[in-house]
Formats: C-alpha cells, sequence, structure tokens
C-alpha cells in the first residue's frame, strides 16, 4: 500500500517514501560539524525577565542585552495584553507580572498601551497578591513585596539527613537544586529598591483564607508562622553553620558550564545566594556562572532590532539520540557517516566520573548513563539513558567495544535507578514523598519525580531490546505500566504533552516486551487512538489537558503528536489500518518545500501546571521515525 500527497498541496515530494527521504535530508542539513543536534528550547518569558531582574540585582545589567530581551519579551506579548506559559495558552498571571517589571526596568512607561493592557488583565487576576511565590520572592528582592509576606525557608534544611521528612532529597532535582539557595536569599531578605514601583499591579485583595488545621496544607501553613517567629530569635551560630552548609553544598553542584543542573531556576538564585554570601563577581563560581548564560541565549535578528531570548535549558543529548534512531528508522546505513559522529559524540557525553545526587538513594551503584544537556553530568537520567542505549545499540560503531561498555554501563545505572513500585522517574529513584509538595512556597509545578508512563515505558523498550524482557526489572516495569493505563486506555505522559506521547510511548514498549498486540491493554490504546484522532488524519493534545481533563486528546494536529499516535498504531499491528493511512497522509500534506515540518503548540513538558517547553527538533526526529517503520512495515 502506498500514500500520495493530494494534487495542489504544492509540496511536489510524492508519496511517504520521498516525503521520508526529504525529511531525512533536512535533518542532516542541520547537523552541528561536531556531530551534535541541538534545538532550540523555548519556554516562557520568565527566562528572560529573570535574568535583567538578576542581572539588576547583581549590578551587571547592560543597555544593550536590556533591550535586546526587552524587544523578546514584548514580541511574545498575546493581543489582549497577557503572556502565557505556552502558545497558544490563557495568559498567566504570574508571566505577565514578571513579564511587565522586567519592561519597566527597560524604560517602558506604565502608560504604554501594552503595559496598560496587562495591568489590567493582572488586576483583574487578583494583582500581585494572587501571583506565585516565587514571582513575589522576585518582587521583595527589590522592595517591592515585604519578606514578612512570604512563606519561611529555614536554611537548616540542609542538615536533615535523607531518611527525614522534608529533607532536601525529598524534592526532584530541580527542586531542590532551587530550594538550597533560596533558603540563604530567604534568610538574609535583601532589598535593593527600583526606581519604581508595582502599585498599578496590586488588587487590594487581602490574603487567602488558611486551609483547615487537620489538613497537611493548613498545618504547614501554621508551621510556617512559628518558622517565621524562629527566624527573629535564630541560634545565630546554627544558623551560619547552615548558612555555610548550603554554600558549600551548592558550589560542590556547579557544573563544568557554570550553570547548576543546566536549568535556568536553580543557575539564578545559586548566583544571587553566593552573592549574598560575599562571594565577588570575579570569583571563579560567579565569573563562570554569570558567563555560563551565553551559552543558553538565542539571537535573533528582527526589522525592530535583534532579540534575545535566554532558554531555560538545552537538549543536545536528548536531541541527538531521537535523531540517531530517526535516521536508523528512515533505513540510513548503521556505518552513515553522519549516524557516525553523531554516536561518536554520545560517547564522549557518558557519564563516568561523577556521582550525583541519585547516589544519595543508590549508594553502592555504579556510575553510567547520560544526561540530557551538555554538562550537567551531576544529573545523569534515566529517559536519556534509554533513549541513547536504544541509538547506539544500532550503530555499527568501528569500536565495538567501547560502544558496547558504554551500552552496558548505562543499562546496569538504569536498571539500578528502578523505584520501589517498578517504575523509573527521570533522575532519582523513590522520589515520591508528597509531604513536600504541600508546603507554602511549593506553587511552582512539580517539585517531586515520581515514575512516570513516558519514563517508564522508554526503560522497557531499551531493556527488551537489549534482550532483557524476561529479567524482573523489565517484568515490574510492564507490571508498572499495565497498572498505570488510563480507564479509557491511553497513559499520562510526564514529559510531553501529554496522553498522546505517553501513549506513543507505551504501546511499542509493552510490544517490544512480549505483550501481544491482541492483548486487551494494546487493544485499548488502539481505540482510545482512533477515538481521538482530529478529521484532518493527525493528532494534537493541548498543553492545558495537565490541568484540565477536558483537554485530554484534544488539541490543533501536530508533526510530533501525529507521529507519536503513528508509532504506537505501527508497533500495534495497525499500519495498514485506515487511521495509521490517515496519519500518513497528515504527515505529507503538511511537509513543507524544504522537507521540515512546522509546528507552533508546545508539545514539550517541564513542569505540568506551570513551565512547558517547545522542542525545535520534534517536528523532525518523531515523524521521521514513524514514516521509517510505517513504511517498513508496509513495503512502502
Amino acid at each position: 500500500m502506498s500514500v500520495t500527497a493530494p494534487e495542489g498541496t504544492g509540496r511536489a515530494l510524492g508519496g511517504p517514501r520521498r516525503t521520508l527521504d526529504a525529511a531525512v535530508g533536512f535533518l542532516r542539513s542541520i547537523q552541528h560539524e561536531h556531530g551534535w543536534w541541538q534545538g532550540d528550547l523555548e519556554t516562557n518569558v520568565t527566562m528572560d525577565a529573570e535574568d535583567l531582574l538578576m542581572r539588576e540585582f547583581l549590578g551587571i545589567r547592560t543597555a544593550a542585552e536590556t533591550a535586546e530581551a526587552a524587544r523578546w519579551i514584548r514580541s511574545q506579548q498575546r493581543s489582549d495584553g497577557t503572556w502565557a506559559t505556552f502558545a497558544g495558552g490563557p495568559g498567566d498571571l504570574s508571566t505577565t507580572v514578571e513579564a511587565w517589571v522586567a519592561l519597566r526596568l527597560a524604560g517602558d512607561s506604565p502608560t504604554e498601551p501594552h503595559m496598560r493592557a496587562a495591568e489590567k488583565f493582572c488586576r483583574a487576576e487578583g494583582g500581585i497578591e494572587r501571583s506565585r511565590v516565587f514571582t513575589r520572592i522576585w518582587l521583595a528582592l527589590f522592595g517591592l513585596w515585604s519578606w514578612d509576606d512570604l512563606p519561611n525557608m529555614p536554611p537548616e534544611l540542609i542538615f536533615l539527613p535523607p531518611w527525614f521528612p522534608l529533607n532536601v532529597y525529598d524534592w526532584s532535582c530541580w527542586a531542590r537544586q532551587t530550594v538550597v539557595p533560596l533558603t540563604i536569599v530567604a534568610t538574609l531578605r535583601p532589598v535593593r529598591p527600583l526606581p519604581f514601583d508595582v502599585d498599578e499591579l496590586r488588587s487590594g485583595a487581602g490574603p487567602e483564607p488558611l486551609a483547615a488545621p487537620w489538613t497537611w496544607a493548613g498545618a504547614f501553613q501554621r508551621l510556617d508562622a512559628g518558622l517565621h517567629a524562629y527566624a527573629r530569635h535564630a541560634v545565630g551560630p546554627l544558623r551560619r553553620l547552615a548558612m555555610r552548609r548550603g554554600a558549600e553544598w551548592i558550589l560542590a553542584r556547579q557544573e563544568a558550564d557554570g550553570s547548576w543542573g543546566g536549568i535556568q531556576p536553580p543557575w539564578v538564585y545559586s548566583l544571587i545566594a553566593l552573592h549574598l554570601l560575599g562571594y565577588p563577581l570575579d570569583h571563579p563560581a560567579m565569573r563562570a556562572g554569570i558567563e555560563g548564560f551565553e551559552r543558553f541565549l538565542v539571537r535573533r535578528e528582527t526589522p525592530e532590532g535583534t532579540t534575545r531570548m535566554l532558554e531555560a535549558c538545552q537538549s543536545p543529548v536528548w536531541d541527538t539520540c531521537l535523531a540517531v534512531t530517526a535516521l536508523l528508522d528512515a533505513g540510513v546505513p548503521a556505518d552513515d557517516p553522519d549516524v557516525l559522529r553523531a554516536s561518536s559524540w554520545m560517547l564522549a557525553e557518558e557519564v563516568t566520573g561523577v556521582r550525583g545526587d541519585w547516589a544519595v538513594r543508590r549508594p553502592d551503584l555504579p556510575v553510567g548513563g547520560w544526561a540530557f544537556e551538555f554538562d550537567n553530568d551531576g544529573y545523569p537520567d534515566t529517559d536519556d539513558t534509554a533513549e541513547v542505549v536504544l541509538a547506539l545499540r544500532r550503530v555499527d560503531h568501528p569500536d565495538r567495544d567501547r560502544l558496547r561498555a558504554a551500552v552496558d554501563r548505562g543499562v546496569a545505572w538504569t536498571v539500578g535507578m528502578q523505584s520501589r513500585d517498578g517504575g523509573w522517574g527521570a533522575f532519582d529513584a523513590d522520589n515520591t514523598r508528597e509531604l513536600v509538595t504541600k508546603l507554602p512556597f511549593c506553587d511552582f509545578g512539580a517539585v517531586i519525580d515520581p515514575p512516570s508512563a513516558d519514563v517508564t515505558a522508554h526503560v522497557v523498550e531499551m531493556l527488551a531490546h537489549e534482550g532483557l524482557a524476561d529479567t524482573e526489572a523489565c517484568a515490574r516495569g510492564v507490571r508498572w505500566l499495565r497498572e498505570n493505563q488510563e480507564p479509557e486506555g491511553s497513559w499520562f505522559g510526564r514529559w510531553g504533552a501529554n496522553h498522546v506521547y505517553g501513549t506513543g510511548g507505551v504501546v511499542p514498549a509493552l510490544v517490544a516486551a512480549g505483550v501481544p498486540v491482541d492483548d486487551p491493554a494494546i487493544r485499548r490504546a488502539v481505540t482510545w487512538l482512533t477515538r481521538y484522532q482530529n478529521p484532518d488524519g493527525g493528532w494534537g493534545e493541548d498543553i492545558r489537558s495537565y490541568a484540565d481533563r477536558s483537554w485530554i486528546g484534544r488539541g490543533e494536529s501536530t508533526a510530533s503528536q501525529t507521529a507519536w499516535g503513528l508509532l504506537a498504531l505501527v508497533a500495534a499491528g495497525e499500519a495498514r489500518s485506515a487511521a495509521a493511512e490517515r496519519a500518513v497522509r497528515y504527515l505529507v500534506d503538511t511537509q513543507l518545500p524544504d522537507g521540515s515540518w512546522e509546528e507552533e503548540p508546545y508539545t514539550g513538558t517541564g513542569f505540568p501546571g506551570a513551565f512547558y517547553i517547545r522542542y525545535r527538533l520534534y517536528r523532525m526526529t518523531f515523524p521521521i521515525s514513524a514514516l521509517g517503520r510505517w513504511c517498513a512495515e508496509v513495503g512502502a
């Protein structure tokens, strides 16, 4: 069977095979000379607003970078005057507050129409009084909010042992790296006034009522009052020791590129905390941290001038392993020069000498695996490691022994990171204590890293293709996936949007692990995908599905999400189905003349409910894999 693009599409690329070949050509053309791929990673303008505020606080903000960042922030404002956390999403109060303050820093007058529109939205949404805690922390740094009206975060948390509730390792890696420096900042309570205020954004709303005292939230709210009282009479030597221990903890986790975890939140707060503790700007840690941001900046030329966007993180390892898998799925030879360059680069990125925070829960586990970014060796993750192994094991590399040894170490490390319930989280094992989510300052999205369907599926698929489907680790992973299937037949996708992503990952994993395609779990998944396929043949799921279940499976079709659905159908033995044919036709019809696809919706996720990502290469790697597997299955 073959599927051809209808006449008049303007693509002139023909059927699926020619579409696939054009896409492979485009992907090859954007490979870096050193072998890796990396797409821009777009989030929201809080990254840029907070970068300017950090530079203002440190006294290093320049007029040029302020103007460039302000242009980017203005370009992302929506017609209703708001800023959202993802393309096409609703206006977000905290994001809009931070963008407004950053533009005031850049010299925009509060009387300008775009500022008035933002102000109107903020006041209608409850004003800065209802913004998230982290937004009000930024305001407090400049005297625009009172430290007394923020949750207390005692630095003595650093002393709690890993077995004790609310120790720093109960948080996810991204949260603990943020919380530790914030305990220092919130204890020192600095104020460096700005030449303007934010009265325009105040609604006059009073504090929200306390939760019932018999709830965890209510109990912690009352505990917070006690911590505020303790802060006024803290034992001096103990507090100073806690701050010193916190600084040592922070310094020990700075990455080779100057970042902390390769992500923006702990990076900026760590710099501010060290600065407040007396580390000068020319201290090696401070200098490396400040200079490191340069590599995370994306500058573009526009008619209004240069814009400056700060990436919240970067995804070269993730992009590269997915790109290699895509090329191999498309039929590119396993010893192709582009494949070999990429595999050699990935081998060099293996984490070999750093025992990160994951070792707190797994102290006897040998080092191994891969991280997400260029230099965040302190935080390898099971998701990247699984996908890197799935790619490398198929490569005909000239140094087979080196490749095999790296793969074996990655598999062993990942198996050792399995949680007690049989699933896998991304960065830590058994990071499931929900008690920390009830703390008053934990309103910024996910703060723990429990097992998820998408990560567990990738690990199960890796184990199955490594010939380990019969092992206890794989069997427990399969059992976890079966137990966590949604009643309608989908799976929740923690790191991608959302049930389409989860289902697109789990079905191929279960089939690879030996689950028959006629198994009820597979058939329910196929039924769910067919039910939610859009009339145009594609799949799309709006980011709002994380918070509003009515959006599950619903949204504008995208190339990446359509590929996820097609990957599941092919694995389930449905390659020749009408649903699969319609999905293929969607990908053929929507390909651009240069062989790429475009998609504006965000389909990646950082923290469900708060922080979302547009991976610029998802539009390429997943469609190539899906079309490649479909063509191989049907002989196209």
